[in-house]
């Protein structure tokens, strides 16, 4: 009797594990298994400040709740209110020289093309008077021609005695006349020549004093250059304040605190890590021996190490391209013909279906069903 029972329980047992043989092979078969999983925060950030500085003040511990756009610490930013203000003088400064120089500038060009304007008139006005001068000269010259040529006739009819001396002497008082006359025109000639002469020099001095507007508008550009320069800086300085500001770029919980207040830091070191704990995935280093059947969209069961007795479930969302060891600081090196085969692993990303009690960084067994 007690035979039968030992054998009884032995067969048992063989079906037992048997089944449990079967089921787990049948398991694997139609799911993919991986202990290789973790779970993964889309949202983890490292805030640091952006600028050199003496942190005066952190308002948040770790594990502490925070909102986007929250204040999470200070640099003192006396160093660079100082800045702005110089910048500010010298923008002040810098306009007030400019506003000064354009001032100039205007007024300059008005008296110049005032002045060449009436020498211009002035050398048009000349030349005609003289034109005319020398019109009335050639005029004058043709009839002290004349009056030559009747002194000469009336002295040959007084020395025949056919005239009277008063006739002769009349005819010369007007050749004398008539020989000053043109003397007072070639000097009134001379003397508009002078005038026309100065008004030209004047004309040309206005054209040439034209280059001190040239020479005031490149001292107008170098200001406006440094005008914008400067403001630039301002522009900087003011970006620099408030980069002194450390805000929450979104919504979550602080998961580490790497510094104290007050402490010199440098821009770029690390002051918080942020987590968002609702953004939450699941990511798997799946073999390439297990990626027949997976696809996007494939259900998917997950069991977290952390929480026992509760299975999460999630959906496929998509499968790098590329294994994980494409991009390895160390690349494997065949040249030289020695090459040993190795499973690669590809990262599938998961989406749950739930988070409730999920952490970052949790270790996980998955399951995913093939198609």
């Amino acid at each position: 009797m007690a035979k039968r029972i030992g054998t009884f329980v032995i067969l048992a047992l063989l079906l037992l594990f048997a089944w449990m043989g079967y089921d787990y092979l049948h398991y694997r078969k139609v799911n993919a298994v991986s202990d290789a999983a973790f779970i993964k925060s889309d949202r983890l950030a490292i805030l640091s400040f952006k600028v050199d500085g003496k942190v005066v003040e952190l308002t948040k511990e770790e594990n502490a709740p925070v909102k986007k756009g929250e204040l999470l610490g200070r640099i003192d930013p006396k160093d660079f209110r100082v800045t702005e203000e110089k910048i500010r003088h010298t923008i002040a400064a810098l306009n007030d020289d400019l506003a000064a120089l354009r001032l100039k500038r205007s007024r300059l060009e008005k008296t110049l093309k005032s002045r060449e304007r009436i020498s211009a008139l002035d050398i048009d006005a000349m030349g005609k008077r003289m034109a005319s001068l020398a019109f009335r000269i050639d005029a004058a010259r043709s009839r002290l021609e004349k009056l030559e040529r009747d002194v000469k006739r009336y002295g040959n009819m007084l020395a025949k005695r056919l005239i009277a001396r008063s006739d002769y002497e009349n005819v010369v008082t007007k050749r004398d006349a008539q020989r000053d006359e043109i003397d007072a025109m070639k000097q009134e000639l001379a003397a508009l020549g002078s005038q026309k002469r100065q008004a030209e020099q004047a004309y040309d001095i206005a054209r040439l004093e034209r280059r001190q507007v040239a020479e005031l508008e490149k001292r107008i550009a170098a200001r406006e250059q440094e005008l914008k320069a400067a403001r630039q800086n301002l522009r900087a300085v003011r970006n620099r304040i408030a980069y002194t500001r450390l805000v929450a770029p979104f919504d979550g919980v602080i998961a580490k605190k790497f510094t104290d207040a007050p402490r010199v830091v440098e821009s770029g070191s690390p002051i918080y890590a942020l987590a968002d704990p609702k953004a939450l995935y699941c990511e798997v280093l799946l073999s390439e021996k297990k990626l027949h059947g997976v696809r996007p969209g494939n259900a998917v069961e997950i069991e977290v190490d952390a929480i026992k007795d509760k299975t999460y479930h999630g959906t496929v969302e998509s499968i790098a391209p590329t294994s994980a060891s494409t991009f390895s600081l160390v690349p494997r090196d065949i040249a030289s013909g020695e090459f040993t085969k190795l499973d690669q692993r590809f990262v599938v990303r998961i989406k749950l279906d739930g988070i409730e009690g999920l952490r970052a960084g949790m270790g996980a067994t998955v399951a995913i069903r093939r198609r």
